[in-house]
């Protein structure tokens, strides 16, 4: 495909030294700083790019790009912003970003008292009777750094059922009707990678973690397809406000891998998702049967299958090697038994298909890079990609087996700096040096990606080279740096967020670069996120986004 582009390029330039009137492009951009992030050192600073279709057919000076203009052209004058390749969030969750952001927001609330006081308000927003539901919430940053418990929010919601995930997902609090509504009592049993918390008299406490979650769940009406629509369109639109052109979406139902698909078909879809298919077989069933999903404009890509191994340090659901430093006897939580994650890792191999495993804790990762390279040798695969995603907490030892069996790290630079104040006291000092190790990975070989893992975290990949530029709090916090010895450079935070997230989707022929025959996904910044001093990228503005070569975002 890009050799086609190519050809047509030189026929392009051909045409404009003998004829009067090029084939005009249908957008121009002039007058900017071009990052075009391609392999060559370039002896010139470009600053323009001209698009036809859906493609980059010119990157280079101004005059010659305005050569390809017609009455029909639009041209925007960039006035030195800079272009970088669009950004591709690697992990992420878009659907449940909309959800998010159809619910009661618990994001950066400092104590439970603030939560509680967010529900009061959601139930005014949220009239009723159903459910409601929230997210963000994260007792690591509230002064006293305990669970909270239904005693919460059972004045404030009374018979109202309420649930509330905690800002990774991997616990939530539910009210008492939430837990009648569940049938959760004294009684009933911890889930198999689950736990119900309980108070000195066995009853739950209303916190759930991991697998305990679907308890509850199960048990909350499904939305309808008009919901479900408005919750992606939700989050499209917020991706697109803050310069994200592709995400690769971790845990993809089959419902809504045939909604993408609709929406792509009918123009209706203005960001590329690359879709990891969930882990049930209402999903693998047909998802294997059908085989790997390419649409022709490489909107929609559903090629992969998200695994989990384990929970998150947060809530002490990842799994380890040793104790918990901060909780004796605990090693966390094995989220699926290792025949699971074996037998499904294997059906995927056999049907083709990527593969990407959910570790966190440096137990998960041994346990799934074993697992990988026992079925990568016994199938023969041959530049499977497969991907582990977060890989958080490494052993030294298992740092070079990512490059030695070609699995890529899908990492979130803002998971460090979120967890750094706290990430101690869950692993002791001497499983630090493992810990978020983005530079010992890259440096022994390996592929590593950047993404989010929004809605854990914020929608902003400015954030997340900041966090990897520096591993400080945005008030440079810790001095030079957490852990400092793995931060990387600005130009390769940037490239990991565009050039290397495109080669862990098999797109890096496609995207990642601004090179003509590439597809013309763009962000436009008022800044140079490479040139600038890291505490710039906080106050960097999105001025455009550009997916397929039209304009879907212009700041207001």
């Amino acid at each position: 495909m890009r050799s086609f582009f190519f050809l047509l390029a030189g026929l392009v330039l051909i045409l404009c030294a003998c004829q009067s009137a090029p084939i005009p492009a249908d957008l121009i951009l002039v007058g900017g700083r071009v990052l075009t992030l391609g392999e060559g050192i370039e002896p010139e600073q470009p600053s323009a790019i001209a698009i036809r279709d859906d493609r980059i057919f010119y990157v280079g000076e101004d005059e010659q790009a305005l050569a390809f203009r017609d009455d029909d052209t639009r041209i925007i004058e960039l006035d030195g912003a800079t272009v970088i390749p669009g950004f591709h969030d690697s992990h992420c969750h878009l659907y449940g970003l909309g959800k998010a952001l159809a619910e009661i927001d618990l994001m950066g609330t400092d104590s439970p008292a603030e939560v509680a006081a967010r529900v009061t308000t959601g139930m005014t927003s949220h009239p009723g009777e159903g459910w409601l539901q929230g997210r963000g919430w994260d007792q690591n940053d509230w002064t006293v750094q305990e669970y909270p418990t239904r005693a919460l929010l059972d004045p404030v919601t009374g018979s109202r059922p309420c649930l509330l995930r905690r800002v990774d997902g991997h616990a939530a609090l539910a009210n008492s009707a939430a837990l009648e509504a569940a049938g959760i009592n004294s009684d009933t049993p911890d889930p198999e990678g689950g736990e119900i918390l309980r108070d000195a008299d066995g009853q739950p406490t209303g916190l759930l973690i991991d697998n305990a979650v679907d308890l509850v769940r199960a048990v909350i009406p499904q939305p309808s397809a008009e919901e479900v629509r408005h919750r992606v369109e939700l989050a499209v639109q917020h991706c697109l406000a803050h310069g994200i052109t592709a995400v690769t979406e971790a845990g993809v139902p089959w419902s809504r891998a045939q909604l993408y698909q609709e929406m792509a078909a009918a123009g209706e879809l203005d960001l590329r998702v690359f879709g990891m298919y969930d882990d049930t077989e209402e999903t693998l069933v047909p998802a294997l049967a059908a085989g790997p999903v390419f649409t022709e404009d490489h909107l929609v890509t559903l090629r992969a299958i998200k695994l989990y191994a384990d929970g998150a340090l947060g809530s002490r659901g990842a799994l380890l090697h040793r104790d918990y430093c901060d909780h004796a006897g605990h090693r966390g939580l094995a989220v699926s038994s290792a025949d699971h994650l074996r037998a499904q890792a294997q059906r995927a191999a056999q049907a083709g298909f990527q593969v990407g495993t959910h570790a966190i804790g440096d137990r998960a990762n041994t346990l799934v890079l074993d697992i990988y390279q026992e079925i990568m040798t016994a199938e023969k695969l041959e530049d499977p990609r497969w991907r582990i995603e977060h890989a958080q907490i490494l052993t030294q030892a298992d740092i070079p087996r990512f490059a030695e069996l070609g699995v890529i790290a899908a990492m979130q630079p803002v998971h460090c700096t979120s967890d750094m104040d706290w990430a101690g006291d869950r692993l002791c000092e001497d499983r630090l040096p493992g810990a978020y190790a983005w530079r010992s990975l890259l440096d022994s070989g390996a592929h590593v990606c950047w993404g989010t893992d929004f809605p854990v975290e914020k929608v902003s990949a400015l954030d997340g080279l900041y966090a990897a530029r520096t591993r400080t709090h945005h008030d440079g916090t810790p001095p030079g740096g957490w852990q400092a010895q793995e931060k990387v450079d600005a130009r390769t935070a940037l490239e990991l967020y565009t050039v290397a997230s495109a080669y862990a989707a098999f797109l890096e022929d496609e995207l990642g670069r601004i090179e003509v025959g590439y597809l013309a996904d763009l962000t436009v910044l008022d800044g140079d996120p490479v040139a600038c001093a890291p505490a710039a990228l906080l106050d960097m503005k999105i001025l455009q986004t550009i997916v397929q070569g039209r304009v879907v975002y212009t700041a207001p």
